[in-house]
């Protein structure tokens, strides 16, 4: 599976960083500071350890994982609300993604605007892979259009077995 990197061409990649590999993870978490910056809002330490603890992990990761494992690391651990407005402000910057069949978050690879994305999830494994959904959200587009609906959010997630777990 070819982890998480900016230098990509909407070709089919795995979301996960590898956890070991801090300089990429710290590069990750400077980026996001910066775009925050650029946009003027912050990256205050809640929502840079919730970022962190979602780069660190090796699958799709829900709230309340989230939770315990900042409850392991803090004297004083976030509320159940509080960690669900910093997930909120993370997804609504771009840095991660939710997926909604299984409610969990991953990391965007390449946070930028108009960034339409679709996943494959292993039903065994937890490993996720993303690609560029554009070429699907035209055609779904076309067929919203014909009926006269105007579409206000999509989704793709396709669920199955990776190639690893189908061996």
């Amino acid at each position: 599976m070819s982890t998480c990197s900016h230098m990509h061409d909407d070709a089919l990649h795995g979301v996960h960083q590898a956890a070991d590999d801090q300089q990429a993870i710290a590069q990750r978490l400077l980026e996001a500071e910066q775009a925050c910056s650029s946009t003027g809002s912050r990256l205050t330490p809640l929502r840079r350890e919730v970022l962190e603890l979602i780069l660190l992990a090796n699958t799709p990761i829900g709230a309340y994982d989230l939770l315990a494992r900042m409850k392991r690391e803090s004297e004083r651990p976030a509320a159940p609300p509080t960690v669900y407005r910093t997930l909120e402000f993370l997804l609504e910057q771009g840095f991660i993604h939710r997926l909604a069949s299984i409610n969990a978050y991953i990391p965007c690879c390449h946070p930028r605007a108009g960034h339409q994305a679709a996943f494959l999830i292993c039903q065994n494994c937890h490993q996720v892979q993303e690609t560029s959904a554009s070429p699907l959200m035209d055609s779904l587009a076309e067929v919203a259009a014909s009926g006269g609906f105007t579409a206000q959010h999509s989704m793709i997630e396709i669920a199955g077995l990776c190639q690893n777990c189908q061996s």
